[in-house]
């Protein structure tokens, strides 16, 4: 089943202007309704506060976002105050007068965006009333032992009766736009048609329920979307009644909208409704000031990230650190949903081809998965101790050798090396050497885990037998933990991590967007995807040949696994076997892209939705035609016509290749003409024109 395109850009700076999407927010109401507003849970917090300030920035005061109160989140995250709106403080007062409580206030994120919050423990004493209304209009019963389906009760109700006091206040003007994301905040929609509110509703799905539990039980999902029995599968798993919300969420809302592409086709077969719009997610990119200031910090945090390598692996440490490269893996502990399982498999292979051909290169993999632990590892602890009373020690010692180099040096002498060193330094630095004897095996894991035995990463490192032995080429570091600058381990934000290291692989299974490559994209890091991801996708549509902008796009969906594992090793041993100086190219081509994920350019496609949901609400107010936003020429990144950034695609003209081949490649790279040349594709729009009869496009053609 090939995969259709999603609405495409023909331009960034050049896109298209959509004259039809400019509407008159002075007369209109914007709600964004999501259980993650100020409550961190997953990916959809990312996407939400991120498009926060082009929203804001577009809709001022008439944007609001609508989310459940948490005090410990409320204290951190949001400044309380009086709404501005008279209408909104006179629902919120009637609501409070009958026991509901409402907290309003801004979000202390970029764009200071309205929030109002509604507390469900207030309310949750008319839960078996609002459970029979919802019986009533849907037919779906919701099992008492079921906590978050009841907490999605309450807050879809609260959120439907807000929404009804609100529009009671008003005859013609403004009206109401109201967007649901997920089947959390789905009930609120639910109601607000069944109870004919005129509010023109979105829902986005970022994610199909029973898509996640049938991809964790390790089927092969997506080569069987028709097959499967939905109402079977929902209620063998026992989130029948889940589902059966979100599908009447997708079914009732006036415009469904999903993230990728892969998600559309996955939500046209579970939730029995093809999108209407693809609203891809984004970030908020900042550019430095100076071009190379990225490369700079890359510099900076994989010299921090060095420093701990020393500790970790103290008494081991007979591989380079110059030529150690740092690989890493993130994202919630899904061991098959996330590819783990293929990226430890593909570890295994691409250590055998290390060793085989002799390659002074080592890895070294870190996985940031969160799982449950006890504490720090002692071994790991003693590790950094290890290596910072080195570093005390040879800083004694070299604060006494330049005392007396200094003194010789101011008598006019030539110092005799053998003397400058005493007795006591010697025994000194012996001592030290001492303590860096090792009887044992770097540890594989930074914490003691919680039953390890049945820990599905750390069995399989014992089964393809990764145990960070001398000879092993490529070495696993387990950090089940999110990352902290107070760490004592490794003091690192999880982005100066990120920025410090030389590849993310994300070799997911399950991935309806995938912030995690997209935020390497950002910083300028390499990345491996898959065109199972909704990222992957985005971007095999958008440039030309990803692999050469650092985007490794492995194919998991029309190969065997283990093709996609033998395809995922070659990639990450091509990228093993690039220069220093390749690695600097690819990281500036990557950095590039990053245009390519900006909410200024992807918040259009959220614009065009909600215009799309008044146009259906409100045909009488608002118009719009059929085929707007209009079918664009796919815009694509150009291969670039410099040397390629990896020897696996560039084959030399001799089995050994000669430093003076290697200057040639390089003469041949101009970063700044490069840079220029993309620019001027982002520009103009990239058309791929008709070609004269007779003639075929050659790869790599695709060349300004």
């Amino acid at each position: 089943m090939p995969l259709a395109r999603s609405l495409s850009m023909t331009s960034l700076n050049g896109l298209p202007q959509w004259e039809d999407e400019d509407l008159p927010v002075e007369d209109l109401l914007l709600f964004e309704v999501s259980w993650e507003v100020t409550n961190k849970v997953g990916g959809i917090y990312t996407v939400i506060q991120t498009k926060a300030k082009i929203t804001a920035d577009e809709w001022g005061e008439n944007y609001f976002l609508i989310g459940p109160y948490f005090e410990h989140n409320v204290k951190t995250q949001v400044e309380v105050c009086e709404p501005p709106n008279p209408a909104i403080k006179k629902a919120m007062d009637t609501m409070k007068s009958q026991g509901c409580q409402v907290f309003f206030g801004r979000w202390l994120i970029e764009g200071s965006p309205y929030v109002l919050l509604f507390d469900i423990g207030s309310a949750a004493w008319n839960l078996d009333r609002w459970k029979g209304e919802f019986w009533d209009a849907t037919n779906i019963g919701i099992p008492f032992h079921d906590r978050e389906a009841n907490d999605a009760v309450i807050f879809g109700s609260v959120t439907a009766w807000f929404l009804k006091e609100l529009s009671c206040q008003f005859d013609d003007k403004p009206n109401i736009v109201a967007h649901f994301h997920e089947w959390q905040a789905g009930v609120g929609l639910i109601l607000s048609r069944s109870q004919k509110l005129p509010v023109a509703t979105i829902f986005t799905t970022h994610a199909t329920l029973l898509g996640r539990y049938l991809c964790a039980a390790n089927i092969d999902f997506y080569n069987n979307l028709d097959q499967f029995d939905i109402d079977k599968e929902a209620g063998e798993r026992q989130i029948y009644h889940r589902y059966c919300m979100e599908r009447a969420s997708v079914h009732c809302a006036h415009v469904f909208t999903t993230v990728s592409q892969i998600t559309a086709i996955e939500a046209e077969h579970m939730l029995k409704r093809n999108p209407d719009v693809v609203t891809p997610n984004g970030l908020n990119i900042k550019k430095f000031s100076a071009m190379h200031e990225f490369q700079n910090l890359h510099s900076m945090y994989k010299a921090r990230i060095q420093e701990f390598i020393r500790g970790h692996f103290y008494g081991h440490l007979d591989f380079s650190l110059e030529n150690t490269l740092f690989f890493f893996i993130a994202g919630r502990y899904e061991f098959s949903n996330k590819g783990a399982d293929m990226f430890l498999e593909a570890l295994s292979r691409l250590n055998f081809l290390l060793r085989v051909h002799k390659s002074d290169v080592t890895v070294v993999v870190f996985f940031i998965m969160p799982a449950k632990t006890n504490n720090f590892n002692v071994e790991t602890l003693k590790g950094q101790a290890v290596r910072k009373q080195l570093w005390d020690t040879a800083q004694s010692v070299k604060e006494k050798f330049g005392k007396k180099l200094y003194n010789a040096l101011l008598k006019g002498e030539i110092p005799d090396l053998s003397k400058i060193l005493d007795r006591d330094d010697i025994t000194i630095m012996k001592r030290a050497i001492f303590s860096t004897q090792r009887h044992c095996l770097p540890p594989v894991t930074t914490h003691n885990m919680i039953d390890d035995g049945n820990d599905p990463i750390l069995n399989t490192i014992r089964r393809i037998g990764l145990f960070n032995n001398r000879t092993d080429r490529v070495k696993v570091i387990v950090h089940p933990e999110f990352l902290s600058s107070t760490s004592p381990l490794l003091p690192l934000d999880y982005e100066e991590f990120v920025r410090g290291c030389h590849l993310g692989v994300f070799p997911s299974y399950y991935e309806p967007w995938g912030y995690t490559p997209a935020e390497c994209t950002v910083m300028g890091i390499p990345s491996v995807t898959t065109n199972l991801s909704g990222f992957g996708c985005f971007m095999q549509e958008h440039v030309a040949d990803p692999a050469a902008y650092g985007i490794y796009i492995v194919d998991r969906r029309f190969r065997s696994p283990d093709e996609s594992c033998n395809q995922l090793t070659q990639f990450l041993y091509g990228f093993c076997q690039q220069s220093r100086r390749q690695r600097i190219i690819q990281r500036n081509r990557t950095e590039r892209l990053s245009d390519l994920l900006d909410w200024r350019y992807l918040g259009r496609y959220y614009m065009h939705a909600r215009h799309l949901a008044l146009s259906r609400t409100f045909p009488d107010k608002f118009e719009m035609e059929p085929c707007a936003p209009p079918k664009t020429e796919g815009f694509r990144f150009p291969r670039p016509s410099s040397v390629p950034p990896s020897p696996s695609v560039s084959q030399h003209s001799s089995p050994h290749h000669s430093e003076a081949e290697d200057e040639d490649e390089d003469e041949r790279y101009d970063e700044d003409e490069e840079a220029e040349r993309d620019r001027q594709n982002i520009k103009s729009p990239f058309s791929l024109g008709v070609l004269p009869q007779g003639k075929k496009k050659q790869h790599g053609e695709f060349r300004n």
